[in-house]
């Protein structure tokens, strides 16, 4: 007899599915790559695609250089607004935390970057030098 898909089972979902019905990627091909990759663990141990989580496991994988900790709250039937996706999974204190640091690093390193002002120490670029060098050159010959 045949098992029936996960869609099936009450409160359960595939990782893929799931890791983009909450927004935590952006296409479902790219959660699956991820997952083949084995950059998402599901309470602690690597796992494929099709693998099944539910309400209470712990899933991890890394977001940029951080890693991203999570316990599954519940499983949306689709993929909806940010607001609905986000109370599907609750992000650890741990977690929480290293993305607060980080963000808090990324901020002082770079001060004039969030008020949109160029960097301190950045010249202008030189008149003309949107020509490309070939161009500035037969510019040159031509002149003289």
């Amino acid at each position: 007899m045949a098992k029936p898909p996960a869609a099936a089972h009450a409160g359960a979902a595939r990782l893929d599915r799931w890791l983009f019905a909450v927004r935590l990627f952006g296409s479902r091909s790219l959660a699956a790559q991820a997952v083949n990759g084995g950059r998402v663990h599901v309470d602690g141990e690597r796992v494929k695609p099709s693998h099944e989580v539910r309400s209470g496991n712990k899933v991890n994988f890394m977001r940029g250089a951080l890693e991203f900790e999570c316990e599954v709250l519940g499983v949306p039937a689709r993929r909806g607004p940010a607001s609905e996706a986000a109370r599907c999974y609750a992000e650890s204190e741990a977690s929480r935390t290293r993305r607060e640091a980080f963000a808090a690093r990324m901020r002082f390193a770079a001060p004039g970057a969030a008020a949109g002002q160029a960097r301190a120490g950045a010249a202008a670029p030189a008149a003309g030098s949107h020509l490309s060098p070939s161009r500035s050159l037969q510019s040159m010959t031509a002149s003289g």
